[in-house]
């Protein structure tokens, strides 16, 4: 009985192993004439020293609520396609962006108007309180008397006028309409690079949540695995192959793979809602699960396309504008020394009949303005105005150049990216190995516990980062895409 318990030990040692070990491929069976395939090498099985007649105690069935998957969201998303639809249904900032191109479209005809001809009228009732009557020589019953007359007239009466104004030479009001025109296409880009953002965001957001989903499953995956650890730990106590220190280590193990799940999912929560968001949503807003992350790329370029240039982009071509507009606004204040020409036709009729002249007037003049002295704040706005030219040429020269570099970081991070990727699976495969013979060695007792926590730990870390760095190599190829392009959806 003494010889058989160490065997004993070792075997259940050798369940806990093949627990923990990671689910393998399928091998297919050999064909005829053809040996079998050998088997990974973070996969191989540990020897068994288990002899006939001892029987292998099965895995642990472990059970917590926290292995409970997170619950789906109320909504989930199956493509980019459906999801623009939401943010152009939805999206304040894209309102409000197009509300901005309005407001400018409205300033243009208003700028127009000054170069129209203006019509106004009038209409005037007019009753006199205080009345003065006094008596002067006239005819009365065709012989001479005296006549008592009313001034002003006690009886009310109508008058009115027309007048009609036409600019024919004011070159500032000409000039205001086109600079009017060329800030309309300021805000046009600047829609235009809204929905290059929220294409970018929109991206970027699906992506976020399938790598908290991800990175949630591996932490519920990594969580059962120091369960199933720490039940097995425990079962070594009882039979006198391990120590307390061993089943604390484990339970250490345990609750920090607890707490990971709590901060998995509570950015798997932040990850919905800024999905929600990002679409027009107060709420959290999954993703389905036949979404084809890869296939992110191509859908971005079906909804915006690669602009030619980076002069082109919306944002530095909007910038180009400002500077341009800017300039128009300094040229404005210097044609407000120019004089204006009007031609002013007015119209005028009352009827109170004076007996000296018309009821109805009728006058044509041609007013030529000239401006002379205002106390010099045409001088104070050409200061100011050069001052804002100068702004919009830095603004535009800092914006390329950060777009430049944008840009530049933009296609460098697909490769630094894609290396990455490779370091995180060299690592993850090493981190594995490292486990598979941690695991193997304790077995044997060549390793402590410890040693068998820590390499357990790094595993699951491991997975988690080339996670995350699959899923970055992604994010990485859609910036690449979005950073010179324009989406006019």
């Amino acid at each position: 009985m003494r010889a058989r318990f160490p065997l004993l030990l070792l075997a259940l040692t050798t369940a806990s192993t093949s627990a923990l070990a990671q689910p393998a491929p399928a091998t297919p069976p050999a064909q005829p004439g053809q040996s079998a395939p050998p088997s990974p090498p973070s996969q191989t099985p540990l020897p068994s020293a288990a002899p006939t007649g001892v029987v292998i105690p099965p895995l642990p069935d472990v059970n917590d609520p926290m292995l409970t998957p997170m619950p789906p969201a109320p909504r989930n998303l199956a493509t980019l396609e459906e999801a623009l639809t939401l943010v152009k249904a939805r999206s304040t900032d894209l309102r409000f962006a197009y509300l901005l191109t309005e407001q400018a479209a409205g300033q243009t005809r208003v700028a127009l108007a000054g170069l129209l001809t203006t019509i106004n009228g009038n209409v005037t009732v007019t009753q006199n309180i205080l009345t003065k009557k006094t008596t002067q020589p006239g005819l009365v019953n065709g012989g001479l008397g005296t006549v008592t007359i009313t001034s002003p007239t006690p009886d009310p009466y109508l008058s009115g006028g027309l007048t009609v104004v036409q600019p024919i030479v004011n070159v500032r009001n000409y000039h205001n309409w086109k600079t009017a025109e060329e800030f309309e296409k300021v805000q046009r880009l600047n829609l235009e690079d809204v929905q290059r953002n929220l294409s970018l965001n929109l991206a970027n957001s699906l992506v976020g949540v399938v790598t908290a989903e991800r990175v949630a499953e591996l932490n519920r995956a990594g969580f059962r695995t120091t369960l199933e650890r720490l039940d097995l730990t425990r079962r070594r106590k009882n039979l006198g192959a391990a120590t307390g220190l061993d089943v604390a280590r484990a339970q250490l193990d345990v609750e920090t793979a607890r707490a990971n799940i709590v901060t998995g999912d509570e950015s798997l929560r932040q990850a919905r809602e800024a999905l929600g968001l990002a679409v027009g949503l107060p709420q959290q807003i999954g993703v389905s699960k036949e979404l084809n992350i890869d296939g992110l790329e191509h859908a971005a370029l079906s909804a915006c396309r690669v602009a030619p240039s980076l002069e082109a982009r919306a944002d530095i071509a909007a910038a180009r504008q400002r500077v341009l507009v800017a300039e128009r606004n300094h040229d404005n204040v210097k044609l407000q020394f120019l004089p204006t020409l009007n031609a002013v036709s007015g119209l005028n009729a009352v009827t109170l009949d004076t007996g000296a002249s018309y009821n109805t007037s009728w006058n044509i003049q041609a007013v030529l303005a000239i401006p002379l002295w205002e106390g010099g704040a045409r001088y104070g706005l050409l200061r100011d105005t050069e001052a804002q030219t100068h702004e919009a040429e830095m603004n535009l020269e800092a914006l390329r150049r950060n777009a430049t570099v944008q840009l530049e970081q933009a296609k460098r991070g697909v490769s630094v990216a894609e290396a990455s990727l490779k370091v995180a699976s060299d690592h993850r495969a090493l981190a594995a190995e490292t486990d598979r013979l941690v695991r193997a060695g304790y077995a044997e007792g060549q390793f402590t516990s410890l040693d068998l926590v820590t390499a357990a730990a790094t595993l699951r870390q491991a997975d988690i980062d080339l996670a995350l760095k699959e899923f970055g190599l992604v994010q990485a190829r859609i910036l690449a895409i979005l950073s010179l392009a324009t989406c006019p959806w």
